[in-house]
């Protein structure tokens, strides 16, 4: 029987490979389930700092597999989708820092993952794009965290026409932090998984906190709520740590090297 997704630790790394190669990584009922449970399990792994999502085959995923369209009740539709947009609560939640690594199509559900992801590493030849209007649906769960990083005007465009996006595009509109040659993908990215593991972990976490949490207050409050993550992070042993080992010309050896 097919894994359908698999995952594994590396060096302070955890990975999971999206692994439906002969359906392109699209989503079915197993496969959310397996993602998602591979990221609650690295976020409570003490030795994984960093989680990278990559995928087996040629494409990272095409979305949501059109088999899961033939329901007509609208509760069954709705716990499945529910399913099918959990990773997008999880990687939010999680304090560890995310990273998709993009090759081939990411689009639909699979750009809606990357689009969710903390960082995106994509090949040169990587090809984004909320393609669900093509069928006659719309690439609901993908449009918000999307919103977060491009215009409405922007957003309305890509979801209304469905139309492919570039890696080159995707970075110009900051969908993408690096874009690379194909052959340097997973080099890329197990670089910059390396060079967050030697950050202080509690000092990560709390950007998260910030990003996902305290930015969708009201700007007052977001202040305010900034202000506290960075005081708790502030009185911390790892910063505390952090600025002695700066102040020395060391490399820091955290006393906590996990959240």
């Amino acid at each position: 029987m097919e894994t359908t997704v698999i995952a594994f630790k590396e060096g302070g790394k955890g990975i999971i490979q999206l692994n439906r190669v002969a359906e392109k990584n699209t989503f079915n009922r197993e496969f959310a389930i397996a993602l998602n449970h591979h990221l609650n399990k690295f976020e409570e792994d003490k030795e994984v700092r960093v989680v990278i999502i990559e995928a087996e085959g040629k494409h990272f995923s095409t979305g949501i597999g059109l088999e899961n369209f033939d329901k007509t009740d609208a509760y069954e539709m709705k716990e499945l989708l529910k399913l099918m947009d959990l990773h997008n609560h999880t990687i939010a939640k999680m304090k560890k820092p995310v990273i998709s690594s993009v090759k081939g199509y990411g689009i639909a559900n699979g750009s809606g993952l990357a689009f969710a992801s903390d960082l995106v590493v994509a090949a040169a030849d990587a090809v984004f794009g909320t393609t669900a209007i093509r069928v006659g649906l719309a690439c609901l769960g993908p449009a918000i965290p999307l919103s977060r990083h491009v215009t409405r005007k922007k957003l309305m465009q890509m979801l209304m026409t469905g139309n492919f996006v570039s890696a080159v595009e995707a970075y110009d509109l900051g969908l993408v932090n690096w874009v690379v040659d194909p052959a340097d993908l997973r080099k890329k990215t197990h670089e910059v998984a390396d060079e967050l593991i030697e950050k202080n972990p509690h000092a990560l976490a709390a950007i998260k906190d910030v990003v996902y949490r305290a930015t969708e207050l009201p700007y007052q409050q977001a202040l305010d709520a900034a202000t506290d993550i960075f005081t708790h992070l502030s009185v911390h042993k790892n910063a505390h740590h952090g600025v002695e080992a700066f102040s020395a010309k060391k490399k820091p050896n955290w006393p906590e090297k996990n959240v």
